[in-house]
């Protein structure tokens, strides 16, 4: 038996290059969706902890994109929505209240919508995504996912979706490889779904932990990456910030941050549980979503001009790639932290 080699980030890095940029002001790094350019390509997840209406407006604001998530009523839903002075996308589901929920939501301005599943590439996103097409034509955009595989990015795209959300169970707080055992490592998921020969957008979603990681996502094919922790814990980020009461952050000041398919985020928006392919817990509290967003832009930046790429186009095509050891990968990191004669304060 013939078994898959898969690589994650923390595999791979992109060999620097001759670059004859000599600001980063130079570089392009925006994307588009359909006829919408956003001059950051990162988008909020539709999670509970993540995004909400002021999230959506602090990403509007950054040139990004938040989609509102769904655990909630229609109404509240449609009035966050409303809420929002800017373009913003909104989440919605296969099954129960998801075309009504789509019908309020457009009527509130929303003009993209985002079918929200774990697993994409299955009968009822086939029928969601026919249904809605019947119902709207191509007068709304459609985000999509998850899947992991090429074969699952053409059959969405060919049922209906202008972009598609691509890797399943790589999200910080995602357990969904470790329940069912399934999955591929992120980057991988991108590397095989940019060999699509379908005009569809590319959305890296779990698994990226860094501004260089964001890089290595659009240079493998990408178009736009969906971000949960890393955007989490801010002050545009629903939720209260509390001291910790737990053994990691404890005295430190957090917010909470769940998958929504754990124990306690299904409890609190279906009333009971199933199996969880999530975890609840506590992130620390960063601030304002504002100046993460300035940090991933600056690196995003410096990361094009290190392969000598002034836009996303040229840095697919440039790109260079090393399978690097775990020695390496060790190496990358700040590494005199993990010595002995590293000063301690």
């Amino acid at each position: 038996m013939k078994f898959k080699e898969a690589v994650t980030y923390d595999d791979m890095l992109m060999v620097p290059q001759y670059s004859d940029i000599t600001s980063r002001s130079e570089v392009d790094i925006s994307s588009n969706l359909g006829h919408r350019n956003f001059s950051l390509p990162i988008i909020a997840s539709p999670m509970d902890t993540v995004s909400e209406a002021e999230m959506a407006m602090a990403m509007d604001k950054a040139g990004g994109l938040a989609v509102l998530h769904r655990y909630n009523s229609i109404a509240e839903q449609q009035d966050m929505a409303m809420q929002v002075n800017g373009q913003v996308a909104a989440a919605i589901g296969v099954t129960g209240d998801y075309l009504e929920r789509a019908e309020a939501i457009i009527a509130a301005g929303v003009d993209i919508l985002c079918i929200d599943v774990a697993h994409g590439h299955h009968i009822l996103m086939k029928k969601a995504l026919e249904t809605l097409r019947d119902e709207y034509d191509n007068n709304i955009y459609i985000i999509a996912g998850n899947v992991c595989t090429l074969e699952g990015i053409n059959d969405v795209s060919d049922w209906g979706a202008d972009a598609v959300r691509c890797n399943i169970g790589g999200g910080s707080i995602c357990s969904t490889r470790t329940v069912t055992g399934h999955g591929l490592p992120g980057l991988q998921t991108i590397f095989d779904c940019a060999r699509t020969d379908r005009e569809v957008s590319i959305i890296a979603d779990g698994g990226i932990k860094t501004s260089g990681d964001i890089v290595k996502a659009l240079a493998a094919g990408a178009d736009f990456v969906m971000c949960g922790s890393l955007l989490a814990g801010t002050t545009e980020s629903p939720g209260e910030v509390v001291t910790s009461p737990g053994n990691g952050f404890r005295g430190f000041p957090v917010k909470e941050y769940r998958g929504m398919a754990s124990k306690d985020a299904q409890l609190d928006w279906r009333n009971k549980s199933s199996t969880p392919e999530g975890v609840a817990s506590y992130i620390p509290y960063k601030g304002s979503v504002k100046d993460i967003l300035k940090d991933l832009e600056g690196g995003i930046r410096s990361g094009f001009s290190y392969t000598g790429a002034r836009n996303l186009k040229e840095l697919q095509h440039k790109v260079e790639w090393a399978r690097q050891t775990s020695a390496g990968t060790q190496e990358s990191g700040t590494h005199i932290l993990n010595t002995n004669n590293a000063r301690r304060k």
